[in-house]
C-alpha cells in the first residue's frame, strides 16, 4: 500500500474537523470538545503563519486517512513533539500508523536534521504507546492526573526518541518490513 503525506490545506479543513470530531480520535486527545468550522478556519489561520508547525494529510493509495501534525519545532535546539491519528476508521489496523510514523521519523532527522523527537500520549491509548516503543521511543516522563477531560483527571505518558536511536533502529525497518530509507512521501 502506498502510504504518503501531503501538507495540509484549506481544502483538507472541513475532513480534519469531521475526523477530531469523531468519538474514535477525540476519545485519545486532550480534549473531546466539538470544533466549529469557525474555531477550525481560526485554527487553521494560526498555525498556517506559524513556522514552528507543521501538518500533513496522510493518504493511503491517495485516499485522505489521517493527520500528522509536527509542533515546536525548534532548529536551534533539534527537537520538535509530533501527534498522528488515522481518522478513517476503515484504515486503523491496516497497518498504515507504522509506515507513517517510520516516514514522519526519516523526515524529522534527515530533512529537518533534528536531534529529538518527542510526543505525550493518553495512557489510555496503550496501542499508541506500543507502536512508539517499537520504533525506539522511550518512556521520559509519567504525568500523574496531568489532563481534566469529562471531569476525570487523566494520566500522560511523556517519550522521546533521539537521532542515534533512531539510527540503531531503522534498520529493522528497512531490512525486515522493506522500508525505504529517507522514504518520507512528505510532499
Amino acid at each position: 500500500m502506498t502510504v504518503s503525506l501531503k501538507l495540509m490545506t484549506r481544502e483538507d479543513l472541513e475532513m480534519v474537523r469531521n475526523w477530531r470530531n469523531s468519538s474514535a480520535v477525540s476519545q485519545f486527545m486532550y480534549t473531546n470538545i466539538q470544533i466549529s468550522a469557525e474555531d477550525q478556519v481560526k485554527w487553521f489561520n494560526r498555525i498556517e503563519q506559524d513556522p514552528t508547525c507543521k501538518y500533513w494529510i496522510i493518504t493511503a493509495e491517495d485516499v485522505p486517512v489521517g493527520l500528522v501534525s509536527f509542533m515546536g519545532i525548534d532548529l536551534v535546539n533539534r527537537k520538535c513533539t509530533w501527534a498522528f491519528y488515522i481518522g478513517a476508521e476503515e484504515y486503523l489496523g491496516s497497518g498504515i500508523g507504522a509506515r507513517v510514523e517510520f516516514m514522519s521519523l526519516e523526515y524529522a532527522f534527515f530533512e529537518l536534521n533534528l536531534n529529538k523527537v518527542a510526543c505525550e500520549v493518553l495512557t489510555s491509548n496503550e496501542r499508541v504507546i506500543q507502536l512508539h516503543k517499537k520504533f525506539g521511543f522511550q518512556q521520559e516522563a509519567f504525568f500523574k492526573q496531568h489532563i481534566c477531560k469529562d471531569r476525570n483527571f487523566l494520566d500522560v505518558v511523556g517519550l522521546g526518541l533521539l537521532k542515534s536511536e533512531w539510527e540503531t533502529k531503522r534498520d529493522y525497518f528497512i531490512n525486515t518490513l522493506k522500508f525505504k530509507p529517507l522514504d518520507h512521501g512528505v510532499q
